[in-house]
């Protein structure tokens, strides 16, 4: 599943070191509590990208509630500040993972190249890149097993990793991904998307009702078609 929390107003979330360090920690503390892995994150100025695995329905959600709490609660105790931090409800998207994992990985940590504030992905200290390109211990990161099928070696699989990021993220591909996550829908093929919108009983893609449409296979991968353009994040 792909989360994205932002500010109340896109506001700024984060206003010291000490806040980053402390929402990555309460991350790593929930996501271990609640039997969820992360596989990718971006903690950017004013909002949170997350790609999570949970064991059980509702372990996003409560990863993301006790995340919620204990960050806003922290940082109204230290700047002596009251009211709510972040806006609503988060955002999300299920992801089918064979199609879309590594590509909404990439996403995700290219946020801050995207925004304009670092050059490479490497160069920004609050993503899951420097451990998943790098091999950097982070407590948070859990590799998923597509992840772990790039190489078998772990110095293959992180050159691996690295390599997938030579290439840029189609505009269609990003526009998916954005209004996806905005609008709650799955990000997958035609047959997962029908399959999901079985299992939960209502339409799971953007668009009129009826029949999902069919994906050109590209990169080996099933391709989405553009939806909807958005601001970066």
């Amino acid at each position: 599943m792909h989360v994205i929390l932002r500010g109340t107003d896109r506001a700024a979330v984060f206003f010291h070191d000490e806040d980053w360090h402390f929402l990555l920690s309460c991350l790593a503390q929930a996501a271990e509590r609640e039997r969820v892995a992360v596989h990718a994150y971006v903690l950017m100025t004013n909002h949170i990208h997350l790609l999570m695995t949970a064991t059980e329905d509702d372990g996003v959600s409560r990863v993301m509630k006790r995340v919620g709490q204990r960050y806003v609660q922290n940082v109204n105790r230290s700047y002596r500040r009251t009211g709510g931090l972040f806006e609503g409800r988060f955002r999300s998207s299920l992801i089918e993972a064979d199609g879309y994992l590594l590509a909404c990985c990439r996403y995700i940590e290219l946020n801050p190249v995207r925004a304009g504030m670092v050059s490479g992905p490497d160069e920004y200290p609050w993503s899951s890149y420097r451990a998943n390109a790098l091999g950097e211990a982070d407590a948070v990161v859990t590799p998923h097993a597509l992840y772990q099928e790039l190489a078998r070696s772990r110095e293959a699989r992180l050159s691996a990793y690295r390599g997938l990021f030579a290439e840029a993220l189609s505009e269609g591909l990003l526009a998916r991904l954005r209004a996806c996550t905005n609008g709650g829908f799955v990000l997958g093929s035609a047959k997962c998307e029908r399959q999901i919108a079985a299992m939960v009983g209502r339409r799971t893609w953007k668009g009129s009702p009826g029949r999902p449409r069919n994906d050109a296979d590209v990169d080996g991968r099933q391709q989405p078609l553009p939806l909807a353009s958005g601001d970066h994040g």
